[in-house]
């Protein structure tokens, strides 16, 4: 995987899919991050997922004739926690995809463990893998058992929001006003 700078997605039928666990912290940032997107307008033939846990699902839906695929997770690179990632897993001459690279286990189906199933059920089925994936990361902070993201993944959700849009061409929203006049905030 490599991360070079980010730029749109060709025009053409593409999956969105968010990855992770909402019970083991910011494991659960691609869940959000996709829950987010919802609330905006994609262009056509843009599909968005909540994939969870469900790796096995993924793999084979990405073989559904899609030509890109975004993932969105959470990615431990070392890096400071909320830092956002935007990787290319399209090579599969990358050993961190190839078949047999990465252990399978249907109860944690990282990004890497999808690519390399999707490498061997198009192999098997004759499907088609999507030609680009990537994968929009962002550094964790805690992903002990316990539901929610710590503040600098929350932080890092619109931020990721905006760079998914702006990779599958969608408008991106307006900034979020700073409005400091003072509200009624009597209780009803």
């Amino acid at each position: 995987m490599t991360s070079d700078p980010p730029r749109t997605l060709p025009p053409s039928r593409t999956l969105i899919a968010g990855v992770g666990n909402i019970f083991l912290g910011d494991d659960g940032f691609g869940v959000e991050t996709v829950r987010a997107l919802g609330e905006h307008a994609l262009p056509e033939g843009v599909e968005l997922v909540d994939s969870g846990i469900r790796g096995v699902d993924l793999a084979y839906r990405m073989l559904d004739g899609y030509d890109s695929v975004l993932l969105v997770d959470a990615a431990a690179r070392g890096g400071t926690p909320g830092s956002l990632y935007l990787l290319d897993a399209t090579d599969p001459a990358d050993s961190t995809t190839g078949p047999g690279a990465t252990p399978l286990d249907a109860h944690h189906m990282t990004p890497d463990a999808v690519l390399a199933l999707l490498g061997t059920l198009s192999a098997g089925t004759g499907a088609r893998r999507p030609e680009r994936v990537l994968v929009v990361g962002c550094e964790p902070a805690d992903t002990a058992e316990g539901i929610g993201l710590s503040a600098p993944v929350a932080a890092a959700v619109e931020t990721a929001v905006r760079l998914v849009l702006r990779l599958v061409g969608a408008d991106e929203p307006a900034p979020v006003p700073t409005d400091t006049t003072e509200r009624n905030t009597t209780p009803c």
